[in-house]
C-alpha cells in the first residue's frame, strides 16, 4: 500500500516549526530530510525514523517496523499529534545522522 499525499502533508504540517524539512517521493512512499540529512520517511501512512540513540531514548517504547520488504527496521513515531515533541525529536536526531552522500 502506498502512502497518501494527505498523510505526507499532515506530517509536513506537524514538522512546520522546523526549518529546512523537505520530502522526496520514492516508489509510492516519501523520504523525509531535515537540513539535507535523511531522517526517515512516510511508509504505508506511517511516520518512521532512523533508529539512532537519541530517537530510541526519546521513544523507548516505540516499535521497530520495516518500511518495506528487505529494508532495515525503523522506529515508528506514534506521537505525531505533538508538534513540540516532533521538533525536539528531529533536533536531537540531527547530530547522529550521517551526512548526505556526495553525488558523482
Amino acid at each position: 500500500m502506498a502512502s497518501t499525499k494527505d498523510y505526507l502533508e499532515f506530517i509536513l504540517d506537524q514538522l512546520s516549526e522546523l526549518e529546512d524539512i523537505t520530502s522526496r517521493p520514492m516508489m509510492g512512499e516519501y523520504i523525509l530530510y531535515y537540513k539535507g540529512k535523511v531522517i526517515g520517511g512516510i511508509y504505508d501512512d506511517r511516520f518512521l525514523v532512523k533508529p539512532v540513540k537519541s530517537a530510541k531514548k526519546m521513544m523507548p517504547d516505540a516499535s521497530m517496523e520495516l518500511p518495506y520488504e528487505g529494508a532495515k527496521e525503523m522506529l515508528l513515531v506514534d506521537n505525531v499529534e505533538n508538534k513540540e515533541f516532533l521538533k525536539e525529536l528531529l533536533e536531537a536526531m540531527y547530530g547522529e545522522l550521517p551526512a548526505p552522500k556526495k553525488k558523482k
